[in-house]
């Protein structure tokens, strides 16, 4: 259990951590910190704690289940009132995906984004076309399949060398 007895900023630290270890619905491999969607928690008062999610596309179906499940977890640690607020603005990128999350993504066999691929103010618009690297086999010889596969950010892709297919998390 979470206690008072921690200073503010060690609390919050802690419940941040705790609410940024859960898993993402829809990549389980992946907890919500390293996918860069927890922006950030602030205790309102005892017992009171109010946590900003950014989802990756506005409209996200997975944002109800990322905050029942954060209220879960924060609940299971002694926090009786969990507001969980969905954040705009700046917009979800794919930059904000952690390089441990980039790491996981690809041992899970999904290729992910290119890091510095997101728009931004300095990374210009983001290219359709690109060299996506296998996670089978590391080659980039790659067929882009579909732009959607299972959820809208990513796409489904088959590689040329090992003829698997495999998806790619797009760059946003």
């Amino acid at each position: 259990m979470v206690t008072e007895e921690l200073g503010t900023t060690a609390l919050e630290e802690e419940l941040r951590r705790l609410a940024g270890s859960v898993p993402d619905p829809e990549l389980p491999v992946l907890t919500l910190d390293e996918l860069g969607v927890l922006r950030g928690l602030q205790i309102l008062g005892p017992g009171r704690v109010e946590v900003e999610l950014t989802p990756t596309y506005t409209g996200c179906p997975a944002i109800e289940s990322m905050s029942a499940d954060i209220q879960r977890v924060l609940h299971e640690h002694g926090i009786p009132e969990v507001a969980v607020r969905t954040v705009l603005s700046p917009p979800w990128t794919t930059d904000a995906i952690s390089t441990e999350g980039r790491r996981k993504l690809e041992e899970f066999g999904i290729a992910p984004p290119r890091p510095g691929g997101g728009p931004g103010p300095s990374s210009g618009p983001v290219m359709v076309e690109l060299t996506v690297r296998c996670p089978h086999c590391g080659s980039t010889d790659t067929t882009l399949l579909s732009r959607f596969s299972s959820t809208a950010c990513k796409a489904l892709r088959r590689c040329e060398s090992c003829r698997e297919p495999f998806d790619h998390f797009k760059e946003l």
